[in-house]
């Protein structure tokens, strides 16, 4: 008797552990991405990116040059940091399309600034450059986002590097 309820009970365990389990695994890739919104904000608290979704990452992208016969150290060469915000986010956009996503995918952004030939950083630039990509008519999303100020990049020029994520 013994051996039959542990035969029974063995039995039942591997009945439920190698059944189907389509429908949590169904459930699982179902999941929508869950954004954790910040009202007072134009950036999220946080995001949550169930198991299944895709991701595409960028490299820290900087601006194109404006003008690459400009003399080195003048706005004319790669712009201020409006335009180069604006010339990134213009870059991230075009390499997300290379890899069949979209800038409506990305909820995360690294964003790196530097001060200008003035020691100043320019961090409304910046903001006003990203609420032409985000959190708008055009794409209501917000992403979660740090925006840290650095002594220098690079290349003297430049005023901004800017690293994304996207999943979908």
């Amino acid at each position: 008797m013994k051996h039959s309820f542990a035969l029974l009970c063995l039995l039942s365990l591997i009945m439920v552990s190698c059944g189907p389990q389509t429908d949590g695994e169904d459930k699982q890739t179902e999941k929508e991405i869950v954004r954790y919104d910040r009202p007072d904000a134009s950036i999220l608290k946080g995001v949550y990116i169930p198991e299944g979704k895709e991701y595409f990452y960028t490299s820290g992208l900087v601006a194109p040059a404006k003008n690459p016969d400009a003399e080195p150290g003048t706005y004319e060469r790669y712009g201020d940091m409006y335009e180069q915000s604006i010339g990134i986010l213009k870059r991230i956009e075009e390499t997300l399309d290379e890899g069949g996503f979209s800038m409506e995918d990305v909820f995360f952004l690294r964003v790196y600034l530097a001060p200008d030939k003035d020691g100043n950083i320019d961090w409304n630039a910046w903001f006003n450059a990203y609420g032409e990509y985000f959190n708008n008519d055009a794409n209501p999303n917000k992403v979660a986002r740090s925006t840290i100020a650095v002594y220098a990049l690079a290349n003297p020029d430049l005023l901004i590097e800017i690293e994304a994520v996207a999943a979908k």
